[in-house]
């Protein structure tokens, strides 16, 4: 399966991989405008390196109930972290940890490579002093077996009990950058765990992993597929909100402009082969005939191109909603083959889920009456329901290169976002390699005309051709010989003193590490009333000054005032940076 996909399956991934949801709800439609996706002015994007789904998953998705499991966050996880902390300092100052040498060992194994692997094991907690001392110190015993399949398992390897390269690699990363990185998760997991309550989701982006925890212990773990480095997950803390089964994918107008319209002109049949249906002015206008409509002068915000439940939409079964700025949710997805993997990080930041519908029966909870067979149920009828939670776990989706395991050890996970030593606990990590116009890795909300996650997951995973070496694009690069995009709009938290909406700061004046959603939207609400106010007074005190206006203009000059005004609605404000809007069907209706 890893070395060779047949072409149905990457046909197949191609066509249905990007269309991973437009959320309807009224933030993310305002959010949508305010980054004006509509525009046909789309700003330059860097390409990324193909991505290559790779490895055999070493976590499985399974429910451990009864097992005594820590989870990834819990109440006095910080603490915790912090008497590791104070461990591995000690170890630093006594020598740090001894070299392992290279090859391979297993039970029965004996010599003085054993013999330096078993104190290794020892220093950090995975075997007791004795097994480092007398007749037993340089052999490779059934303790020394269980103390690798314990460290393989904190590292993300798969867990044998053999000693291989890559648990090499891990045994010889140096006591110090241990340490650094676990002084870089202390404070995630102070936030994190603030109001988690009896029943809450984590998910550990790093780690690939969504835990389900009742009563401070794992209830189940399911494997996720998380943003790719270029359109990092964002980390959140909210209680879920809806359980949408059967859900609809509403396309964005920009993919519609982009990538339907075109096809259409030639092929009818491809909103057939996708499930897609055109609705004229809205979800509750009339179904159009796409043989009655004429393709190459059709307006798409006239229209929703609404993607039907069924096998082939790709969320497939339900997702989970919440409120986040970012526009991200938890969902299911039919491409269940790329579970198959051990590297998921491919998306655009959604999170995809390993057996979705036991994390639904587990949210919902009873309610409503929904087990295990009503939810399979819904499934076959491709009935739409959506189902508000009465009683809504917390979810954390967490960034977490280092947490407090069973033991007293420590679990550890590669910083996939390259964001530990940044002060990085909430938020939306940068790209790889990019910086916020303000000089840090991070950002508290999104910048301005970056593309919502969910539109983006249409746009850049292979929705319109094959995911096999396709490049992708970054959310957010700059045009050459452009300012980075939002300059000057994002305020550093700090510098800000409060003023920016959206940080919380304490009474010392520092933010408080958390993000305001309340201010955010008032804050949001407020530009989308206004948002163009300025450009228009500018505009009338210009016609002012040259003594004309639209209604007395020579008809040289009522087209360039037009063409700025025109400009002034697809959101760019400059006649010389533009295209005037297209020409609007008389019959379509605006939509609302």
């Amino acid at each position: 399966m890893r070395n060779s996909l047949n072409k149905r399956y990457w046909a197949m991934l191609g066509l249905t991989t990007g269309l991973i949801g437009f959320a309807v709800s009224q933030s993310m439609a305002a959010q949508a405008q305010a980054f004006g996706q509509g525009s046909i002015l789309a700003p330059a994007q860097k390409v990324e390196a193909p991505i290559k789904p790779t490895g055999t998953p070493t976590t499985a998705t399974e429910i451990v109930e009864g097992q005594n499991q820590m989870p990834f966050v819990q109440s006095n996880g910080d603490r915790l972290l912090q008497e590791a902390q104070a461990r591995y300092a000690t170890i630093i100052a006594q020598g740090g940890f001894p070299a392992v040498a290279g090859g391979t060992y297993k039970k029965g194994d004996k010599g003085p490579n054993i013999a330096t692997l078993n104190k290794r094991l020892y220093l950090e907690g995975y075997l007791r002093v004795e097994g480092t001392q007398g007749q037993f110190a340089d052999i490779f015993t059934s303790a020394t077996m269980a103390g690798i399949n314990r460290f393989q398992r904190n590292h993300g390897l798969a867990p044998t009990g053999k000693v291989d390269a890559a648990t090499i690699a891990e045994l010889n990363v140096p006591a110090d950058k241990r340490l650094a990185t676990i002084a870089a998760n202390v404070p995630r997991l102070a936030t994190y765990e603030q109001g988690l309550g009896e029943r809450y989701l984590i998910v550990n982006i790093p780690a690939q992993q969504l835990e389900t925890v009742s009563g401070g212990r794992v209830y189940a773990r399911h494997n996720v597929i998380v943003g790719r480095p270029a359109r990092p997950t964002p980390v959140v803390m909210t209680p879920l909100a809806t359980v949408k089964f059967n859900p609809y994918w509403n396309a964005p107008v920009s993919i519609v402009e982009r990538d339907i319209l075109p096809k259409l002109q030639s092929n009818t049949d491809y909103l057939t082969k996708l499930n897609i249906k055109i609705l004229q002015g809205g979800p509750t206008g009339p179904e159009m005939d796409p043989k009655k409509l004429d393709f190459k002068t059709l307006v798409p915000d006239n229209y929703l191109f609404r993607q039907e439940p069924g096998p082939e939409n790709a969320m497939a079964t339900a997702k989970i909603e919440f409120q986040s700025p970012f526009g991200i949710y938890l969902h299911d997805t039919p491409e269940k083959q790329m579970f198959n993997y051990n590297n998921r990080f491919y998306s655009s930041g959604c999170i995809r889920v390993q057996k979705m519908p036991d994390l639904v029966e587990w949210v919902l909870n009873g309610q409503g009456g929904f087990d295990n067979s009503k939810i399979a149920s819904m499934a076959q009828t491709l009935e739409r329901l959506d189902v508000p939670l009465t009683t809504a776990p917390q979810l954390r989706v967490a960034y977490l290169t280092a947490w407090p395991t069973t033991g007293g050890t420590v679990a550890f996970r590669n910083d996939i976002y390259q964001m530990d030593g940044s002060g990085f606990t909430v938020g939306q990590p940068m790209p790889v390699g990019e910086m916020s116009p303000d000089g840090k890795r991070f950002v508290l909300k999104p910048l301005p005309r970056q593309l919502p996650i969910d539109a983006a997951e249409a746009d850049g995973n292979g929705f319109f051709g094959s995911h096999a070496g396709f490049k992708q694009t970054s959310l957010f690069a700059t045009p050459p010989g452009q300012k980075p995009f939002g300059q000057g709009l994002i305020a550093n938290a700090a510098s800000a003193k409060g003023k920016s909406a959206g940080v919380e700061l304490a009474a010392n004046g520092k933010p408080k590490g958390l993000f305001n959603w309340a201010a955010y939207y008032k804050q949001q609400a407020a530009d989308a009333k206004h948002p163009k106010d300025k450009k228009h007074k500018k505009l009338k005190k210009d016609q002012a000054k040259a003594g004309k206006t639209p209604a007395d203009a020579k008809p040289m000059k009522k087209k360039l005032v037009k063409k700025k005004l025109d400009c002034i609605a697809t959101g760019s404000g400059m006649p010389s940076g533009c295209k005037p809007a297209a020409p609007k069907a008389p019959d379509a209706p605006k939509t609302p």
